[in-house]
Formats: structure tokens, sequence, C-alpha cells
């Protein structure tokens, strides 16, 4: 006899938040964060930190219009995980505006100075490279869920136990 399984995909705007069961061991030391929860909750392209590993993070964000541009001195990722994204990446004239002795994204004053590169279209699923030292925004035409892999910054926010004791 096979059990059956339903695979349902969740989005900002539909999702049921799960949980942690927690065998033998003590709960204060688990954590549970809902991406979409996340991103449907906070403002957008507030980038959250969901999960942590050492200096380096998981990230949910909303994205929702056009964000400001951002710049990173490291490679980071971004997974779209529900609707439409778009990445337009600008290469800049002068990469020394950008701090190498600082972790994490950074967002930038205005538009930045270089060569457009183009856009990646990210659909359900879609993962894009954001390349160090390459200025990037997002767009999306209608609330979206990004996860993103990063180093913790400046600018990354955490607030667990906002997210993680409701």
């Amino acid at each position: 006899m096979s059990a059956e399984y339903k695979t349902v995909f969740a989005s900002i705007d539909d999702y049921r938040k799960g949980g942690v069961h927690c065998l033998n061991e003590d709960p204060k030391r688990y954590v549970f964060s809902n991406l979409y929860e996340v991103a449907a909750t906070n403002a957008p392209y507030d980038r959250i930190v969901v999960a942590k590993n050492l200096d380096y993070t998981i990230e949910a964000a909303r994205a929702e219009g056009t964000s400001d541009w951002m710049v990173c001195a490291h490679d980071e990722f971004v997974v779209a995980m529900d609707y439409d994204v778009e990445v337009h990446f600008v290469k800049l004239a002068d990469d020394s505006i950008v701090d190498e002795d600082k972790d994490g994204f950074v967002t930038l004053q205005g538009n930045p100075d270089g060569q457009k590169m183009g856009r990646i279209l990210m659909t359900r699923g879609h993962q894009a490279l954001l390349p160090e030292k390459t200025a990037y925004r997002f767009h999306s035409n209608k609330p979206a869920t990004l996860m993103l892999q990063s180093i913790l910054g400046e600018e990354t926010i955490e607030k667990w136990a906002d997210i993680c004791l409701k």
C-alpha cells in the first residue's frame, strides 16, 4: 500500500505556516521561519534573516515595485519563490565605491554610474547570481517572495523575536 502525496505550492498571498516538532531536544535550540509570511508581513525589499550559519545568511524579502540599487563586495544568490521578478544589472564604472572590508549588501544612493548589463527574468524556482561589485536592483509587478543567500551585513535585518515567537 503506497501513501498518496499532493504537492501544494505556496506563494506570498497563499501559504500555510508550518512548525517544528522537537524530539528529545530543547525547543529553544530550533528556529523555524516561513519565507512567505516574512515576505508578506514586511516592507518591500527589507531583507530579513530567516536562517544563519556563522556569517552566512538566508534572507527573505518582499519584491514589490522597483527596489533601490544595491551592490556587494562578494557574490550573492537570489531565488524567486513564487511570482516573476526581474533583476537588472549595471557594471560599475568605478568599483572602488565598493568597500571590500564590508560584508553584506549596501544600498546605493541614486542610479549607479556604469554600463547596463541587461536583466534576468526569474519565474518560480529560478535562481540568479548577483555578482560581486556589480550593481543590481529588483522589479516585480505584484508582491513576490525572494530568498537570498548572502553574508550578514550592516543593512541586513535580524528580527528573530518577531518571526520565531509568533
